[in-house]
């Protein structure tokens, strides 16, 4: 492979390598084949509701001990099952199974699972539309359905 054109007429020519080039880049690959929405539990978005269908309790990675308290959430636009995060103290006891919750994302390394729980991305912020920190601090009491 020479060098790169440098002439007066050569910008066709370093557009086109440009263009050709920048498919090696993983990122931009990811974005213009849209992989993530594709794989995506959420479908791209931000944040989602679903619908509790049990409580469950995972064991953190080495070298911690404790129980994670998690439930899984069958989310509402897809359909799809996933594990979220319940952030607080004494927070599951404010979670009952068919409540509907709002799950968002944990914030891990290039949404990855964040911390000692394995495979748990994402964590769960209301429940039956309200607070689920407001529940905790008790600012709030949870509505009845």
């Amino acid at each position: 492979m020479g060098k790169k054109a440098n002439g007066l007429n050569a910008a066709r020519k370093l557009k086109k390598r440009r263009k050709k080039y920048r498919w090696r880049d993983p990122w931009y690959k990811r974005r213009v084949l849209k992989l993530k929405e594709k794989s995506d539990p959420l479908g791209g978005a931000s944040q989602a509701s679903g619908i509790v269908l049990e409580k469950t309790q995972l064991e953190a990675k080495q070298p911690h001990s404790g129980m994670r308290k998690c439930v899984r959430v069958q989310l509402v636009k897809t359909g799809r099952q996933v594990t979220a995060f319940t952030p607080g103290d004494g927070a599951t006891k404010m979670i009952d199974e068919h409540d509907e919750v709002m799950i968002e994302c944990i914030g891990g390394n290039k949404g990855r699972a964040k911390g000692d729980i394995p495979g748990v991305r994402w964590e769960v912020i209301k429940v039956n539309d309200q607070s689920l920190e407001a529940l905790l601090s008790g600012k709030l009491e949870k509505a009845r359905k």
